[in-house]
């Protein structure tokens, strides 16, 4: 084994890092067996001058519950960010093993990760190694990308709800991702 897959689930209030802010982050690691190495969750306060995209902030005046979660103790970016890195090495420390970011879809929450990591750290301990759920569950079910959403998904992949709390997004993200993992692995198995 050489990876550690790391869910990753981010909140925002727009659409991409910079002009508008990462308002939570969650994250839980596993390793290739499905066990819970460890998690790590973080509220962020918003970047100096970002603005709020006004259909963002649409939807979180309709999930008002997880709009006042972000708000609780939220800290500094690049406090927030030092912390995630530190978190990151710790689970590879003394290992050849590499962190993989998983999420659904990747390209929003690794864009606002990858942005905060180099701008507030210097580094993103990911790299470029990032898998999107979308592209597996594509594979995996041999339907074309647009139409591959949860809606046609199987229900064993999708055990919980999506309470738009970073760190039960991460953890519902994993459990999909190792639910899919092993229908691919049947399938192969199969032939």
């Amino acid at each position: 084994m050489t990876e550690i897959y790391v869910s990753v689930d981010i909140e925002a209030d727009g659409p991409i890092p910079g002009d508008y802010s990462m308002l939570s982050l969650g994250s839980a690691a596993y390793d290739g067996d499905e066990n819970l190495l460890s998690t790590f969750t973080v509220n962020i306060a918003p970047l100096e001058g970002a603005k709020q995209h006004p259909e963002t902030m649409e939807f979180w005046k309709a999930n008002a519950d997880a709009w006042d979660a972000v708000q609780i103790d939220q800290q500094l970016p690049g406090c927030a960010m030092a912390k995630y890195a530190a978190w990151l090495d710790r689970l590879v420390a003394g290992t050849k093993l590499k962190p993989v970011f998983v999420g659904y879809p990747v390209v929003f929450d690794y864009s606002y990760v990858h942005w905060y990591m180099v701008h507030f750290v210097g580094r993103d301990p990911f790299s470029f190694y990032a898998l999107d759920l979308k592209t597996y569950a594509m594979a995996a079910l041999d339907t074309e990308f647009i139409e591959t959403t949860k809606s046609i998904m199987p229900k064993e992949w999708l055990t919980r709800d999506h309470p738009h709390i970073a760190l039960d997004d991460a953890i519902e993200q994993a459990e999909m991702f190792f639910a899919i993992r092993k229908e691919i692995k049947r399938r192969l198995g199969a032939q």
